[in-house]
């Protein structure tokens, strides 16, 4: 048997008790009531995204609508369910039969960051359409690998348990039965895609369930990842002189005190901010003796060169701290997970900064940096991350390319875990992720781009 397919066989083994499962019923069936106002919005928008392309006289129509709306910070997901009405088909250069007019049953979840929507998915099908929660039926097409290896009826009752323990470890709520199957069927497939990674990681990490197993890949990149660090037009900073002194075998800056509490950028594409104010944090403590928290809502209201929650680039953020002449703390400027009025006041700025500089992609010069110097921002490829549990990654490089890198971080040190070589990172996404809020990635051999983008405020 392969190996993803035994750590599958070993998903069995966790504990709890399936629910029974629930009466079928015809989708559609029941009627709907009418739609709260604010589901209007992104419904015309999905609307408009379904019928983009579409001759005037064969655009559908919204008939009905019903959904969620799930919060974090300035991101707003909609998860709709709709019904459309399609024109019926009478041009004989178009359909050779008259087709009278045709209901769907379409599913949407829709973003909304800063007033722009973002389809992120689009399942229509007929209206009569059967809708079961026959677990056979959800599991049988997507798992067709395992029908002659595995006992369907057990494997789809363990993995009901598996989601069943996730929705009460991270107190998931969906507002119907449709939604619920649907994030299940993409927490299963999820999980056959932790295990292929599982299987394909030359490293010690481990990977399973997190608090992103219920969000498909492409949810999961427009929420919480950053396009912008792929663009090529990214101002290039001054280099700076390498560090003489040979790096040390280890070093920790979160045992000499350098290092603020792990934070959470919410649903927000903020992670450069934090990689900013996580090496300016730093910076400070080494030259002025100070460990400040400093405010990352500051750069997401005053940035107007970044996009907030929309993704931004270390550089541009370096360089707006020292126009807009330093940083507020935490305290004194919260985070709110999205862009609001710039409220920066010079007079409670407590850290300033006077230039920024880009380092060595050499993985030992960046150590013997780091050691001397102080934390570090750098932007890696986020492959795999949504599942990481813990441990030392060290995906393939095919899979994690150092030119697709899409999430920035902070180096905080390094080591040897068994004679495994890491860099220790700082994360944005909370402590309730990863180690504690932290993640391990194989050093040495420029896993997933992590040498490719290092930079640092200069605080003299």
């Amino acid at each position: 048997m392969a190996p993803w397919l035994r750590l599958l066989w070993l998903l069995w083994l966790l504990p709890g008790v399936a629910p029974a499962p629930a009466e079928p019923r015809a989708a559609g069936a029941q009627a709907w009531e009418p739609p709260a106002p604010e589901l209007l919005a992104p419904a015309r928008f999905a609307l408009r995204m379904y019928n983009r392309g579409r001759a005037a006289g064969s655009r559908a129509v919204l008939a009905a609508v019903r959904g969620r709306v799930r919060r974090e910070g300035g991101g707003t997901l909609y998860t709709l369910e709709a019904t459309l009405e399609e024109p019926p088909c009478n041009d004989p250069t178009v359909c050779q039969l008259p087709v009278s007019k045709k209901t769907l049953l379409c599913s949407f979840a829709i973003l909304n960051e800063l007033g722009r929507h973002m389809l992120l998915r689009r399942d229509c099908g007929p209206v009569d359409t059967k809708v079961t929660d026959d677990i056979n039926e959800t599991f049988n097409p997507v798992f067709p690998l395992f029908s002659k290896d595995l006992p369907p009826q057990e494997f789809s009752m363990k993995m009901t348990s598996l989601f069943k323990n996730f929705v009460a470890t991270y107190n998931r709520t969906y507002e119907t039965k449709e939604e619920a199957k649907w994030r299940m069927s993409i927490f299963v497939r999820n999980m056959v895609r932790a295990q292929k990674i599982q299987a394909l990681d030359r490293g010690t990490a481990q990977y399973g369930v997190t608090k992103f197993s219920d969000l498909t890949e492409e949810e999961f990149n427009t929420i919480y990842l950053n396009p912008l660090l792929k663009e090529e037009s990214i101002k290039k900073m001054q280099l700076t002189k390498t560090v003489s002194d040979p790096a040390p075998p280890e070093w920790d800056w979160r045992k000499k005190g350098a290092v603020t509490k792990v934070k959470d950028q919410g649903m927000c594409g903020s992670c450069w901010a934090f990689s900013v104010t996580g090496n300016v944090e730093g910076q400070w403590f080494l030259n002025q003796g100070t460990l400040l928290s400093l405010s990352e809502q500051e750069l997401l209201d005053c940035d107007k060169v970044d996009k907030a929650c929309m993704g931004g680039l270390p550089s541009n953020a370096y360089e707006a701290i020292k126009n807009l002449g330093g940083l507020e703390t935490e305290d004194d400027y919260s985070y709110r997970g999205h862009m609001q009025t710039c409220r920066f006041s010079e007079e409670k700025a407590r850290v300033y900064i006077n230039d920024s500089v880009e380092l060595s992609q050499n993985e030992q010069k960046l150590a013997a940096w780091l050691a001397k110097r102080g934390p570090i921002s750098v932007a890696i490829n986020a492959f795999g991350m949504q599942f990481y549990r813990h441990g030392i990654a060290h995906p393939l490089r095919p899979l994690c390319s150092p030119w697709l890198i899409d999430h920035a971080v902070l180096l905080v040190g390094y080591g040897n875990r068994s004679q495994v070589p890491f860099w220790a990172i700082k994360n944005s996404w909370g402590t309730d992720w990863g180690e504690e809020g932290y993640y391990y990635l194989h050093r040495g051999s420029g896993a997933c781009g992590v040498n490719t983008m290092a930079s640092s405020a200069v605080v003299n």
